[in-house]
This record gives C-alpha cells, structure tokens and sequence, in this order.
C-alpha cells in the first residue's frame, strides 16, 4: 500500500491568525472587533498626534519643528540652511524631511500663509496664493525663527507646560507651547482627520487681544464689538452679516465671503486685481475666467494675464472698448473664484479630546489653560527663590564666626567629612553645608558674606508677594492681561481684509433674454425625444422612429417653456425646452435616460408642460386606486432637475394624466368593464407619493388596464357606465361601445 504523501508546508493550515492573515488566508472576525482592534487606533493616532490643533494652535509638527529652531539657538541667533533644521527636526519627527519642510514653508514669512509668520525666511518659499509657484529646495533656503515667536517660548524654562519623550525616548519635548496670547484664533489651521476635519481661520492679533482682555475684566462682554471679523493673509474684502458672523462665534461653524480687491486703470483700460480669497489661487481664477470666455459667458474681456511680480500679486484683465469695469467685477464675483466663501470649523483638541466651539468656549478653555501656566511658572519662580533663601540662611550662620568655618574645614583631614563637619559646627543642613563649602576662597570676607544676607529681606517679600499671587486669582488675571497689553502693543498691525458689510454689496444678476419662439415636442415610447421648429416641420417628411418605437405624446410649446418627465421608477426630472438642441423629423432626437443622467434601467413614460403649475395629475393603479395631485406640489425654488418620489409605488401604475380643468374619464378593467366619473368626485391630496382612493373595485383576477378621457373613447351609451359616487364596479363593456380606434393616453 502507498504511503500517504505529506501535504507541503506552504498547504498545511495554520492556527496562528496573524500569520494566516499574512499568508492571505481567510479569517472570520466580527466587523465591530475589526474597527476596534484595526480601525480605532489609526484613526485616534490621526485625530490627536496629526491633523487637529490644539490649545497653542499648533499641531504636533510645527510644534516639534519650531521647539527643535529655539533648541537650536534660532531665536536671536542668525539664519542656517533650511536642511539643517529639517534634519534636526527629525529626531522629533520621523514622518520624513519633505513633510517637514513642507510644514517649515506654511510657517515662513515669505509663503505668507500666516498674518504672523512663525519662520524668518530667506529664498524661495512659493506663495499661499499660487497653485504652481513651487517653493525651492531645502539646501537653498534659509530660515530662523520670527521675534514673535519669544512669546511661545518665554516660559518654556520654567515649568510652565509638561514635557513628553519623544518618538524613541531619548529626548523630551514639550506637549504643548505656553504661547502668551491666543495663537489658536490669531493663526490659520486647517486639518483633515478621520471622520473629522478642523478648519480654523485667522483672526487679527490686536482684536484677539483687546477680546481676550475684555472677557478676562467682564465674562458678559459681546464678543463682536471687539473681535469685528476674521482677517486673513492675502487680504481682500470680507462681506460681513451680522447675524452669520455672531452664529460663527457661537457655534464655531459657518462661511463666511470673501472677494477680490482691484482697480481701474481708466488711461489703459484693464482692471488690476491685487488681492484675491485666501480660499483660492491665482491659476484657479485664471482657468475659470478662461473657461467662460471660451463658453461666451463673458464677452467684455480682451485678455487676461498674471503679472504677478515681486511686488506682489496682481492680475490684469484688458477689456473691451465700453465695458463698465464695475459691472464686470460683479460679474465676475459671482461666476468665479474671485469671491469665495472661506469655511469655519473651529475643531480643537481640548485635553485629548477634539471639540467644535465657538470663539467665547475657545477664549474660555485658553484663559483656563494660560491661568495654568502662569501659576505653574510663579510657583516654579517661588521654589527658586525659596532655595535660594535657604542657602542665604545657612550662610547668615557662618557671619557669626568665619574664623571657626576656616579651621573646621582646615582640621578636617578628610574630604567626605567637611560637609558633616560644617553641618554640626553651625548647625545647617546639608544643602546649606555644600553651599558654604563651595564658596571661593576670594570670597571669605565680612563684605561679600554681609552683602549676600542682606538679599535675604528682599527675597523674603518677593516669596511673600509671589505666594499672594498665588492665593489670589485676580492678580493672576492681571498678569495674563499684562502680557496680553505688551503683545498687542509690540506685535499688532492694521487689518489686511477690508470688512463690508451685506448691504453695502450690490449682487449681480444674470439677464438671460427670454426666447419665446413656437416649437413642437415629440416623445416617442421608448424615450427619444425631439424639438423641432414650425419651419423645420413644415419642410419635413414623416416622423423618424427606431424599429418597434412609435409616438407617445406631442405637445406645441414654446422656447422658454418647462418640461416635465416622468419616469417609471417613481421620479421626475424637470428641464427647460431651451436646453434641448432643435432637431429634424429625420432623426431619432435625444435619448432621455442619457441626456438627464436618469438610473441604469429607468425609462420616461409621461411628458408634461407645467406651466404655471396650475390644476393636477392623475395617477391611476392596477388595483383601482386613482391619486389626484396638485401640479403646485412638484414646484420648487430652487433649479433641483431631480424629484424623487413623484408618485406611488405601492402598486403598478396603469395610467397618468395632467389635467388643467375638472372632466369626465372613462376606466377600462381586464374584466372587462368600463367606468364614467367626473374627476370632481376625487379630492386632491398634499402628499406626492399617497396611494389615492378606490375608484374602480375589481374582481381578485382583474386590474384596471386603461383610462382616457370620454370624447376620446368609443362608448355610445354614456349613461350604462356613468356613476355618481365612488367606488364603483362599473358596467360590463358592451360590444357596441369597445371601438378600439380611441386615443390611449398612457
């Protein structure tokens, strides 16, 4: 008998899931074990160590890469190689030298992406404005740190903020930067997380500063009369609602507008645009400006050009000869980037923790954490001069008898036995023993011993005055006001975005000629769909259709006119007949499924002119129901070409009409029989998709199969099948009233 072969190693199963899982094997886990294990590590690393600012206003990278610049002596010392402190940045951060040279050009004065620059730049760092002007290499740049930036580190040394390890633990930085003012509303940040995004605009420092200083005096204070508006970098001109800008604060969410700044130059005839939206570039606004020339949307442009220099940005657009400049712009404003609205999403990382605030929860939440910081440093500063008063107490000891320091420490024959021996001669402690211990030999004298103790008075009112500050919160408050005054009085400049308010901004409005020309429309049953003009008609043959296609509906409209499709998945799409092409009876038009975007498999079963949205549809059912809707219930204010839900789906639909005016319709059933009622005798309904009424009752095996209106019909004897109430069974169809030769309008 054969030897059962071994299967080979690579076939054998494998119990451990971590190396099935690398093996490409299948494992069954729970999606919610998935997400927990997989997912929500990721996605918290993401939020907390990556995309959201915190209190400071930085997030972890430009914190690691302004720390690593201050570590290096970039504060008052002079510029280095751009490379160089990237490559110092990366024992702090180990995401790669181009993210953090990228981080390093948003911070740079010369990207001018921030209203204060963190970075004191030199070369090519691009510009915030521009797509395609591409900063230059890290080796050709210099940079060193901004003098604001004294104020992120001022109290770094003294204990004012924790400090964590590193990625590898071998050094400490600090978890946050005890900025002096709020740098989290003066910087702009925005980031993009996991299930999250932050999106901070930037706000004016002296208006920050004044805002913050009132509430620290009065928490009531309104927030708007201080903080006007947000101000950004590029400029601009910002429109200002009130009522928006104040949800803003409140919410910590919201839009706000901001537009373009130019001049006329009347001698050359060209607009000169200088300031643009933050939110955009310069090559955007190009493309569109571009891109409606080529569509003749705008036909009062000769040319426009970048002429962008190292003056700063400007654009120049040459117009045609009469053109009114201002109605351009207004133009202009409203089909390009050239007014945009810049997003809010005050998104904050709050103790570990991301949350959306408004702009007084912000101010709140930094003054609590500024609050911290100062007691910590005071409290550091305390500590200091306590130890340092210790030392003064212990030589206060030694002024009695100097002579008898001298001989112990002379008659001491060891060297380990001096301090015990200094600690039971004057009765000190050891720390105040080393301090003797220490002292220069130049130094023993009565004069230098007797100027050192009298510092004992001075340092015994400054801890006294130190540990009232402590005990009081209020003279807290008016050291974080202190500081807050220095910092608007050395760093502060005008606003750069020009605030407008609504009322003040004229909105543009398209005048779109109104054609009103005569057409005619053709439906055919399987959705082509045809304009065709009178002239065109006239000069035509016969009607154009594929194999098996016929005429469904022909209507004579207008060029202006709305046009309505209903479709057989329960949807309606709405059109204007202006934005179809004109066709020939020749052709088989436009196919509608394709020309609307309508879903894989939809098809258009009933066209309808709305109008003015005047009388209602009918909707009937294969189970005898009819639902009579208003046509005012598929108007809409704004252009939605889309309606879902246009009527029932709880049963096949045998029919619809759009009828203007109340009328007599005759019902076929498969039985068959037919049904003559007056359209009166249905009530409407305010919902769309209701299922209607029991107009027709049916026998289980038969369904309603058609309805038209009863001149269209071949009925003699009206009164065999006309009712007064609903619902009704209706009368056997005789054979006298079936001509088939009647209009089925389906």
């Amino acid at each position: 008998m054969a030897k059962k072969k071994e299967p080979a190693e690579s076939a054998r199963p494998v119990n451990n899931p971590h190396v099935m899982g690398l093996r490409g094997a299948v494992i069954d886990q729970p999606i919610t074990e998935t997400l927990d294990v997989n997912y929500m590590p990721y996605a918290m690393s993401v939020i907390v160590s990556r995309a959201i600012p915190e209190i400071d206003g930085f997030k972890p990278a430009h914190r690691k890469l302004l720390y690593t610049m201050y570590k290096m002596g970039l504060l008052t010392g002079a510029r280095t190689k751009s490379a160089n402190i990237v490559g110092q940045t990366m024992r702090l951060n180990p995401h790669g030298d181009a993210a953090i040279y990228e981080t390093m050009v948003r911070l740079a004065k010369g990207n001018e992406s921030l209203l204060h620059p963190f970075v004191d730049s030199k070369g090519n760092f691009g510009k915030v404005y521009s797509r395609d002007m591409a900063y230059a290499a890290s080796r050709y740049t210099e940079a060193k740190l901004s003098p604001i930036c004294a104020e992120l580190f001022r109290d770094l040394d003294c204990d004012a903020v924790d400090f964590v390890d590193n990625y590898d633990n071998t050094m400490k930085e600090p978890a946050l930067l005890p900025t002096t003012f709020p740098n989290v509303l003066v910087s702009a940040n925005q980031g993009i997380a996991v299930g999250m995004a932050s999106q901070i605009c930037g706000f004016n420092l002296g208006e920050v500063c004044d805002t913050t200083i009132a509430l620290l005096k009065n928490p009531d204070h309104d927030i708007a009369e201080t903080l006007l508006a947000p101000d950004f970098p590029t400029g601009g001109q910002l429109i200002c609602n009130g009522d928006e800008l104040r949800e803003i604060y409140r919410t910590g969410r919201g839009g706000i507008k901001v537009r373009a700044k130019y001049r006329y130059d009347r001698k050359e005839n060209l607009i000169e645009i200088y300031e643009i939206p933050y939110s955009t570039s310069l090559e955007a606004i190009l493309d569109k400006v571009a891109e409606l020339v080529k569509l003749g949307k705008v036909r009062e442009i000769n040319d426009m050009r970048d002429e962008t220099d190292l003056s700063g940005l400007k654009l120049a657009i040459d117009l045609k000869r009469g053109v009114d400049p201002d109605k351009l712009m207004a133009k202009l404003y409203k089909l390009t980037p050239l007014q945009d609205t810049v997003s809010c999403n005050f998104n904050i990382l709050i103790a570990g923790m991301p949350r959306v605030m408004g702009v007084g929860e912000i101010l709140s939440e930094w003054t609590a954490w500024r609050t911290d910081c100062v007691k910590r440093r005071v409290y550091f500063v305390l500590n200091r001069k306590k130890e340092k008063l210790h030392l003064l107490k212990g030589l206060k000891r030694i002024l009695l008898d100097i002579d008898k320091a001298i001989a112990i420490i002379r008659e001491t024959e060891e060297e380990a036995e001096v301090i015990p021996n200094l600690m039971i001669g004057f009765g000190i402690d050891q720390v105040q023993a080393e301090y003797v211990a220490e002292i220069k030999l130049r130094n023993i004298n009565k004069e230098y011993i007797l100027k050192r103790v009298q510092e004992t008075a001075a340092l015994e009112d400054e801890i006294a005055d130190l540990e009232d500050t402590l005990a009081q919160p209020r003279r807290i408050r008016k050291i974080i006001i202190d500081e807050l005054t220095q910092v608007r009085k050395k760093y502060a400049v005008p606003r750069r975005t020009e605030i407008l308010y609504d009322h003040e901004v004229e909105e543009y409005v398209e005048e779109v000629p109104v054609d009103h020309s005569p057409v005619h429309l053709f439906l055919s049953r399987e959705g082509y769909f045809k304009r065709i003009t009178p002239q065109s008609l006239r000069m035509s043959g016969e009607q154009k259709f594929k194999e098996g296609d016929g005429l469904r509906q022909s209507f004579e409209a207008a060029m202006s006119d709305e046009v309505m499709f209903f479709t057989d998945r329960c949807q309606v799409y709405k059109t204007r007949v202006s934005e179809f092409g004109d066709s020939k009876a020749s052709v088989l038009g436009d196919y509608l499924p394709a020309r609307l975007g309508m879903d894989e498999g939809e098809n258009v079963i009933y066209m309808c002119l709305p109008g003015d949205y005047s009388g209602h549809m009918l909707f009937f059912f294969a189970n005898g129901k009819a639902a009579k809707v208003p046509l005012a219930s598929y108007a809409t204010t704004s252009n939605r070409r889309k309606l879902t839900g246009a009527y029932s789906d709880k049963a096949p639909l045998a029919a619809m009409l759009y009828m203007k005016e109340e009328a007599e319709l005759a019902l076929y059933s498969t039985e068959p029989r037919a049904l003559i009622f007056h359209t009166a005798l249905l009530s409407p309904k305010a919902t769309r998709a209701t299922q209607g009424v029991q107009v027709m009752t049916l026998k289980p095996k038969y369904r309603l199969d058609r309805v038209a209106a009863v001149a269209d019909t071949g009925i003699v004897n009206h009164a065999r099948y006309r009712v007064r109430s609903l619902p009704a069974a209706g009368a056997l169809l005789r054979s006298e009233d079936s001509d088939e030769k009647q209009l089925e309008l389906l």
